[in-house]
């Protein structure tokens, strides 16, 4: 394992992100480019630049007074905020959501989320699996599984980016790469970890020289290894070794060189930690769309703290017209690119919020309905799927489970859900979404 020093400084976890740039690592059940390259041509998938963007609202947003109004439903349960129209006939949304609302025909809304769990992480919402019965090595992230499938699109670019720091205090960040294997968990080049991807004073030469080495000595680590676990260290390493040689990803991070004008469209949210979560950093929007641009193939963002137990329409005020400017951005500028038929886009928290309002002012827990924006990768715009009943409590048409929305993003990237699995720590094949969950078809079908 290669180290190159730098400056030394602590993250909340106790590692140092700037102290070194470790090259090499033991992937668990991770895949050597060759064999990366041999799998994707034996199940017939492209190495083209389609990618995902998911956008999580830590917390769980309020359905009922963002994009389930129930207006016909007592002003105890109704809330306080109005329904404006959209540009989609018979669709309305929230009123502080009015960029949005002018761009209906872009995105679809799934108002019948039925199947997750009190439980305030992001592991549904990354997984689109439960917690409980997990196979050897626990079940991988949508972006470990991409990562291990597809592999990098350019090997300066890791395949999975987290633009939100891993808080290991937080339980929010409680999703990882399971068995897909360490090397295809979230690069995360949040805050001084950018530093990282900076050589230090070391040229590309000398770095070459100690590729060379590290090789050597790979290779004989392997030839004694009799436990599969060395496999995946060439497609890793080749990556850190992109990433150092080439400022694909630096100059992807660095938003400065775009037009004013975008950035001010894009605005800047809301530098503070919100709660116990995320700030509202609008940037990271347009960041998330320079990443795929660059060939990242999915891309995270945590925005803000919705967890609205007090204050529910207070906080609501504040918070969505930040939303509704940079969501509504990067929809726009995906579409103006040409990129929204290549790029999807999905946007939603773990659980949606009660019925009632309580004593405080807010909405509680509610896992029994939930709801999801998504958008572009060739998906079908200009919808609602499902609806809940009167009170916004239960789903009454369409119950919709998140493997099938994970279902549905994996078929915009070309990967078969019926065809391809991955191992578990003990080799058992596992599919990607459970079982019965397939793309839905008002989305592509």
């Amino acid at each position: 394992m290669l180290s190159i020093p730098g400056h030394a400084r602590q993250f909340c976890d106790g590692v140092s992100r700037r102290n070194f740039l470790r090259i090499g690592a033991l992937g668990m059940g991770g895949l050597t480019l060759p064999q990366l390259l041999k799998a994707e041509a034996a199940s017939g998938l492209s190495s083209g630049r389609k990618a995902v963007i998911m956008i999580y609202l830590p917390g769980g947003p309020p359905h009922q007074d963002t994009f389930d109004l129930k207006l016909d439903a007592p002003s105890e349960i109704r809330g306080e905020f109005k329904a404006i129209p959209t540009n989609v006939p018979g669709t309305q949304i929230c009123e502080y959501l009015p960029r949005m609302a002018r761009m209906a025909d872009q995105y679809t809304i799934i108002r019948s989320i039925s199947d997750a769990v009190d439980d305030h992480s992001d592991f549904m919402c990354q997984t689109g699996r439960r917690k409980n019965n997990q196979p050897p090595g626990g079940w991988p992230t949508f972006g470990a599984c991409v990562s291990r499938v597809l592999g990098p699109a350019d090997p300066a670019v890791p395949a999975f980016i987290g633009l939100e720091p891993r808080m290991q205090h937080r339980p929010y960040n409680a999703a990882n790469a399971g068995f897909a294997g360490i090397s295809h968990d979230a690069f995360r080049p949040a805050a001084d970890a950018k530093s990282d991807m900076v050589l230090n004073g070391i040229t590309a030469d000398r770095l070459s020289d100690r590729r060379a080495l590290l090789t050597s000595f790979d290779r004989f680590r392997r030839d004694v290894d009799s436990s599969g676990l060395m496999s995946g260290l060439d497609g890793f390493n080749q990556q850190a070794f992109g990433m150092l040689t080439s400022s694909r990803l630096l100059a992807a991070l660095d938003i400065k060189s775009e037009d004013p004008r975008l950035l001010e469209r894009y605005g800047k949210g809301d530098a503070k930690v919100h709660g116990d979560a995320a700030p509202m950093l609008n940037e990271q929007f347009l960041v998330a769309r320079r990443l795929v641009e660059a060939g990242a193939r999915f891309v995270t963002v945590a925005y803000g703290f919705w967890d609205y137990h007090g204050n529910n329409f207070g906080n609501a005020r504040n918070d969505l017209p930040l939303l509704d400017q940079g969501v509504s951005a990067l929809l726009e500028d995906l579409r103006q690119r040409g990129l929204d038929k290549d790029v999807s886009v999905v946007m939603w928290g773990e659980f949606g919020r009660s019925p009632t309002v309580n004593k405080d002012g807010g909405r509680d827990h509610w896992p029994r309905a939930n709801c999801a924006i998504v958008a572009g990768g060739g998906m079908k715009t200009g919808q609602v799927i499902g609806a809940t009943d009167r009170l916004g409590g239960e789903p009454s048409e369409r119950p919709v489970q998140f493997g099938e929305v994970f279902a549905t993003l994996y078929h915009t990237l070309g990967i078969d859900v019926n065809k391809v699995t991955l191992p578990d720590l003990t080799g058992r094949p596992q599919y990607l979404v459970p079982d019965g969950c397939q793309p839905m078809k008002e989305l592509v079908g």
